[in-house]
């Protein structure tokens, strides 16, 4: 068996990122798949690009790959674990030797099954790719088709509420459009990742995942820190100083508040629990934030009055 770069395949560094990683292999599968390039060579690309994917996607596969991968090569044509390996616990017995010993080695590893047959589980979970392109009654191992991911865009109302939707997605590698029929759970977060099993590329041993990832829209009223609301609470000048009562509208409709006397602008008023849900636990709290407004313009009377009151008034703003 040949080593194989995976880093070199995709065209990353062998530091880069999850992102990193999934940007590239959408680059490359985009332009490579069969179904939009029918150039010679592309499909055996395509699978070598899939492979790769397959491995430094997973975190805990591609720690692995870190640590043997360089020495793949050494294993298939039969030498001797490099030094140190065998002081960490690990025991490479390939029953002989050679390529075959290799592969016994390699399944072990990585948990593959034959496409007819073979388990699933094991430290790494079922895993498994087609280098041969042998796929089902082939005789190469079944290749799990790729996760893909797309964004669903909330206002912050539909976040906080979840329930059904319909969404339309776009296959990143065929660009072709699919319906799917989708249950958000409520209080759903900016950047949360929701899972759907098995609505993702197509592959030999299944489809892999769909993830969609949350947006949410800027909302002209309220502000989102955390699963605390923010919103501001214009007051007129004499309700600010004699106190009044004022409506506060709230994800789940209009609540009054009282307004102390005395109160001035950048004041909050906290509505417990009336903020962004929370599907694990106590919802955030609703902040009012007291803004004093005045008339952009007077009539004569409340002229008067004002010109009356800071003759009178004692009081000194600064």
């Amino acid at each position: 068996m040949q080593y194989k770069d995976y880093y070199a395949t995709l065209g990353v560094s062998r530091d880069a990122s999850q992102d990193e990683i999934q940007k590239a292999y959408r680059k490359l599968a985009r332009k490579f798949h069969p179904d939009v390039n029918r150039d010679s060579g592309a499909e055996e690309r395509f699978k070598e690009i899939t492979e790769s994917y397959e491995v430094l996607k997973d975190p805990e596969k591609r720690k692995v790959y870190d640590r043997f991968g360089a020495d793949w090569k050494h294993y298939a044509q039969g030498g001797a674990p490099p030094p140190g390996y065998g002081a960490e616990g690990f025991n490479f017995d390939f029953g002989g030797g050679g390529a075959s010993g290799f592969s016994s080695f390699f399944d072990m590893l990585f948990n593959q099954g034959r496409a007819g047959g073979g388990g699933a589980g094991g430290p790494f979970g079922g895993f498994g790719f087609d280098p041969s392109g042998g796929g089902r009654g082939g005789g190469g191992w079944a290749s799990r088709g790729h996760d893909q991911e797309a964004r669903i865009v909330l206002s912050l109302e539909e976040a906080a509420r979840g329930g059904h939707r319909e969404l339309t997605v776009s296959d990143p590698t065929t660009g072709q459009n699919r319906t799917l029929s989708v249950n958000l759970p409520p209080g759903v977060r900016e950047g949360q990742r929701i899972r759907l099993a098995g609505q993702g590329g197509p592959g030999a041993a299944g489809p892999g995942d769909l993830y969609l990832k949350v947006e949410l829209r800027p909302h002209e009223r309220f502000r989102l820190e955390e699963r605390d609301l923010f919103t501001d609470l214009p007051v007129a000048a004499w309700e600010a100083a004699l106190g009044s009562e004022a409506s506060v509208r709230t994800l789940n409709g209009p609540v009054t508040v009282r307004i102390p006397a005395g109160t001035s602008s950048g004041r909050k008023i906290r509505l417990r629990g009336r903020g962004f849900p929370n599907p694990k636990g106590e919802a955030g709290d609703l902040y009012a934030e007291i803004k004093v407004v005045v008339p952009d313009k007077l009539s004569s009377r409340e002229k008067e009055l004002f010109e009356e009151l800071a003759k009178v008034s004692k009081f000194r703003a600064r």
